[in-house]
């Protein structure tokens, strides 16, 4: 079930949060900037975790700790070349981290998920081709899928369902 919200995705009550990144993704810009200044140690698990095991575009890599779980979507090209960037990302990394999003959401349980407006900041694509990606892909889930279509600082989302 999808819900559109507007607010911080930073103060979401959702049992897990999603976001877009690359495979050597440095973390300093948009959500996942935010999301390194908040959790520290995720980034840094994050680069052992790509260091070691070489995600490529269209994987999906879970963290936990400090009662909070993400779900890093690996939905840019990047590669792991010295001083390369993240790349855009592509709407086929989106479908195929969405499906992998979809099977661990489902196998795990999890009854809430926020999602930004994923691949359109740094990712640069279009939310109107992405979202009915989202949609297709998470939209006939049990799991409650807010999506942050609209960014309100330090604003909570109202994340309930009627």
């Amino acid at each position: 079930m999808i819900h559109y919200v507007e607010g911080d995705i930073l103060l979401t009550k959702a049992e897990a949060t999603a976001h877009g990144i690359s495979p050597n993704d440095p973390f300093e810009q948009g959500l996942a900037r935010a999301l390194r200044e908040k959790y520290p140690l995720m980034f840094k698990d994050y680069r052992h975790y790509a260091h070691q095991s070489h995600p490529k575009p269209g994987e999906i890599w879970e963290w936990g700790g400090f009662g909070v779980r993400l779900f890093n979507l690996l939905t840019q090209e990047g590669s792991f070349e010295h001083g390369s960037r993240p790349g855009r990302a592509t709407l086929a990394n989106v479908s195929h981290c969405l499906k992998r999003l979809r099977h661990e959401l489902e196998k795990q349980k999890i009854g809430s998920l926020a999602l930004p407006r994923l691949a359109t900041g740094v990712g640069g694509l279009d939310w109107s081709d992405v979202m009915p990606v989202v949609e297709k892909q998470l939209g006939d889930l049990q799991t409650h899928v807010y999506v942050y279509a609209t960014y309100r600082a330090d604003v909570s989302a109202q994340e309930t369902v009627s």
